[in-house]
């Protein structure tokens, strides 16, 4: 499969960061007192918003969401589970991580550089406890996500300040302390539900937030790792997904949906001319990128901190750092296991001359030891 890519349709999948519009009124809570001012970013994919008027930028299915979230130091997002996996990518700011059904089960401070998943069907909050600047993205596995649940304490103490939740997932307005009539609200967990769900120890959650010194980065994670268009460092997250080291695992391994991974370059050095047959999205978190698309008629698209592009499944690619320091992003790439790079045929033939090859298991290796 390859895919051509327009210069209106990379504009289209590019989501710079000036451009972002905020989201005030996507859930329940934010007119509880200490929650009135978080913000919400749809970036790919309708999410779990509750704000039915939400605009999002990309809508074509990736297999999994991706938002953002803004809150100053204090703000907090109450408790609430998904059913789906929530992967979040901490950019700037401190944030209190707590979970359980009243969010007394554990904590974890996340900070510049860490990436945590939450469980499914645990209960989860946050506070921003650091800069004003606090800033994450998310990641949520599937195209329909089924929404979310909130805590009983939560429905109840935002019907104090006047916002419902209707069974649909329809935000509804009344004066504080009202409730709508005719209309079927969404019906807290009793005691008994809560208790049906499991608890997660400190230590298990710990295993599923990787700091960067939690990292494990492979030098020659593709096939081009030894030539000039090459020379990216890849370090696997969440999943396998794209690494063709064959001796590199992943912090996490269980199904989430996507991948996610962590790329480095230093200037000039990348990911040369290849192609996957899954949507995938580079979300930069330092220096800058040039990504360019198709092998021929080519289109660019050129990315600083914050900026996040969605790349079309099948389309050629290629991803150079142009900055003057080492190029840093994210990688999420859809799908539950190891995704399969096509490389541009010029690419595997210059490897070749260097000694490197694809073996059967789409693993990078010694072209002499296979000739053997």
């Amino acid at each position: 499969m390859t895919v051509q890519v327009t210069a209106a349709e990379l504009a289209s999948r590019t989501i710079l960061r000036k451009d972002l519009a905020a989201d005030t009124a996507a859930f329940i809570d934010t007119r509880i007192p200490g929650s009135e001012n978080k913000i919400n970013y749809p970036l790919i994919g309708p999410g779990v918003s509750e704000n039915a008027e939400q605009a999002v930028p990309v809508t074509a299915p990736h297999g999994f969401n991706l938002g953002a979230a803004a809150m100053p130091a204090g703000v907090t997002n109450n408790l609430h589970l998904h059913f789906t996996a929530e992967v979040f990518v901490c950019m700037a700011g401190e944030w209190l991580f707590r979970w359980g059904v009243r969010g007394d089960d554990g904590e974890v401070t996340v900070r510049p550089g860490d990436v945590i998943s939450i469980p499914t069907w645990v209960f989860r909050g946050f506070t921003s406890v650091g800069t004003d600047d606090a800033f994450l993205f998310t990641a949520l596995g599937r195209d329909r996500s089924g929404g979310l649940i909130w805590a009983p304490s939560v429905l109840e103490r935002a019907a104090e300040h006047g916002l419902h939740l209707t069974a649909d997932n329809r935000l509804i307005e009344t004066a504080p302390g009202e409730y709508p009539k005719g209309v079927e609200l969404k019906r807290p967990l009793t005691e008994a539900q809560l208790g049906t769900l499991r608890k997660v120890g400190v230590e298990e959650m710990r295993a599923r937030l990787a700091r960067p010194s939690d990292l494990r980065w492979s030098a020659a994670p593709f096939l081009d790792s030894a030539l000039d268009t090459g020379g990216a460092e890849l370090a696997a997250i969440v999943g396998y997904g794209i690494t063709e080291d064959r001796d590199q695992h992943p912090n996490l391994a269980d199904p989430h949906g996507f991948s996610l991974a962590r790329l480095r370059a230093s200037a000039g050095r990348g990911v040369s001319t290849h192609a996957v047959d899954e949507p995938q999205v580079l979300i930069v978190t330092g220096g800058r990128w040039r990504v360019t698309l198709n092998r021929e008629d080519p289109v660019s698209a050129e990315l600083g901190p914050y900026d996040t592009l969605s790349v079309p499944p099948g389309a050629w690619r290629r991803f150079e750092s142009v900055g003057d320091g080492t190029g840093e992003a994210v990688v999420i790439t859809g799908g539950e296991g190891r995704t399969r790079i096509r490389w541009d045929q010029a690419v595997v033939a210059r490897a070749a001359e260097r000694g490197t090859v694809i073996d059967a298991n789409g693993y990078a290796a010694d072209a002499a030891l296979l000739d053997a």
